[in-house]
């Protein structure tokens, strides 16, 4: 009897023996079998690791935006202190913008490589390093290096396909609200320092507003590489609303990839379609309210810091707008929404010639508030085609098509400031911009459609 229970205790040790030394096999890849929703601590739900990765992203477009603030500021500034003419100051502001979005889908595909922190902390700093070295410039040459070489090089690689990137990595459930809410941290970062930066540059001038805009970008550096991770993986955690996936192994030849990917895309309509929109989406904010409502306010009689105002009340309006964008997006079909969003915003530019006054009228405040509305609401929308017809290449497909972004909006920034020199007035570019975001809207009709397995 006695050897029985000791033959039972023996063989009980050694299962338990060996369900033990399973268990402690199975224990490095708990990971693999985390749950799809967030933990639960002692006390309650905690929050997915991935709203702390959102966040840090919005505070560090915020930092990376605050250079956005300053083109409308230091047109007449520049004008007066150095004689250059509103069309050469609207060429280095091009560049700038032309390189942030070129820059884009390259940035992604480095990401990729190198990991975000590394690429972003870079990017700041090369934002600081341009703001920094303008205070000592003296010709317009150098304009052109330090505002639209380093600067544009920075913002470029913190742009929406950064935004795109963590998304995608980050977030299953919720992308479309995500989407809005970091696309509204440009806006955010616009409404923070565009009130300071107009005050500086009305008080001490516009060196000091540029010291202030690296000293932002440089605070956020530590932001990125202490509380930034570049993949749920790294913390043993799947994705916001998603399952667990080992992270993927650095993919090697950016640069090959973002051309490859080009050229692929490049072979489809609908790529030429969301390009086009998006040209005429930068063109009508980033080219044409961005840079010159501020300088086109003051030719009316408006006072810099009351222009710079609006814009910022702009500022606080696109946060709303498109964060309902985002929301409307994961629930309505985003051709539909894109057109809606572009036939408005044609509308309200053409009236804007007549609400031009030297004091800030009701018709004024409600254009600023309907626009602001409106003002990036367009990417959600964007992001969320880009991701239904070029799957996981998805965030270096909206890299390009950011790029067509900025070039329109580029070129704007430089032919509205020669129309101005030529036709003194800005009347004409509100027209043109107005007649160009109505084909945008038709052009969004008629993206196709990408046929979901049943």
């Amino acid at each position: 009897m006695l050897s029985g229970v000791t033959q039972t205790t023996q063989s009980t040790a050694r299962d338990g023996g060996r369900r033990g030394a399973a268990a402690g096999s199975r224990r490095p890849l708990r990971p693999r079998i985390r749950p799809e929703r967030p933990a639960r601590s002692r006390g309650g739900r905690r929050i997915h690791r991935a709203w702390i990765v959102a966040a840090v992203t919005f505070v560090t477009i915020i930092g990376g935006a605050a250079f956005n603030s300053l083109p409308g500021l230091l047109m007449d500034p520049l004008n007066q202190e150095f004689g250059w003419s509103r069309g050469e100051i609207g060429l280095a502001v091009s560049i700038d913008m032309a390189l942030y979005g070129l820059t884009a889908p390259f940035a992604a595909a480095l990401m990729d490589r190198f990991g975000i922190r590394r690429v972003v902390a870079v990017a700041l700093g090369a934002v600081a390093a341009g703001a920094l070295a303008s205070v000592w410039m003296t010709a317009s040459w150098q304009l052109m290096i330090y505002w639209g070489l380093l600067v544009g090089l920075g913002t470029g690689s913190m742009a929406m396909a950064f935004s795109a990137t963590v998304t995608n990595r980050w977030f299953v459930a919720r992308r479309g609200l995500v989407t809005g809410i970091l696309t509204a941290a440009g806006a955010s970062g616009q409404l923070v320092f565009l009130p300071l930066c107009a005050w500086i540059v009305d008080h001490h001038g516009w060196r000091p507003a540029s010291v202030t805009v690296a000293l932002a970008a440089l605070v956020v550096v530590p932001f990125v590489w202490f509380l930034l991770r570049d993949h749920p993986a790294d913390v043993g955690l799947a994705p916001y609303g998603g399952a667990y996936e080992p992270k993927p192994a650095p993919a090697r030849g950016a640069a090959r990839r973002t051309v490859r990917v080009l050229a692929d895309a490049a072979r489809t309509g609908p790529f030429w379609l969301l390009a086009g929109t998006f040209a005429i989406c930068g063109a009508s904010t980033n080219g044409l309210i961005r840079t010159h409502f501020v300088p086109s306010a003051h030719d009316h009689g408006m006072p810099i810091t009351a222009a710079a105002s609006l814009l910022a009340v702009i500022g606080i309006f696109d946060v709303i707008g498109t964060v309902f964008s985002g929301w409307l997006t994961d629930r309505f079909d985003a051709r539909r929404l894109l057109a809606v969003y572009y036939a408005l915003r044609g509308v309200s530019l053409l009236f804007l010639p007549m609400l031009m006054a030297p004091e800030v009228h009701p018709p004024m405040l409600f254009f600023i508030v309907f626009y602001g509305l409106d003002w990036v609401a367009t990417v959600p929308p964007t992001l969320a085609l880009c991701r239904e017809q070029y799957g996981d290449d998805s965030a270096i497909v909206f890299g390009w098509v950011l790029a067509s972004h900025q070039v329109g909006a580029a070129l704007v920034a430089f032919l509205g400031g020669v129309a101005r020199d030529v036709f003194g007035t800005y009347d004409v570019v509100w027209y043109a911009s107005g007649a160009l975001c109505a084909t945008a809207a038709l052009m969004a009709l008629v993206i196709r459609r990408v046929q979901k397995p049943v």
